[in-house]
């Protein structure tokens, strides 16, 4: 398992942090965006979003895998 936070590549569907959260933790990224969606619809719209794009900000991407 990844021990750091990077932003996926290959889950990405906005910005990939759902995606890389998923592969972090090892769960299924559909599941980590509805949880995401929950969440943002239940505390109003403007925390889940300002949270998202500070998410999006501060994590890194992954670096690409050369093949």
């Amino acid at each position: 398992m990844n021990m750091n936070l990077y932003k996926s590549n290959e889950n990405r569907m906005i910005y990939g942090v759902c995606g890389g959260l998923a592969e972090k933790y090892v769960w299924d990224p559909s599941i980590v965006r509805v949880a995401v969606v929950l969440a943002t619809v239940c505390t109003g719209f403007w925390l889940g979003i300002i949270g998202y794009v500070a998410a999006s900000v501060i994590i890194p991407n992954a670096e690409r895998k050369v093949q």
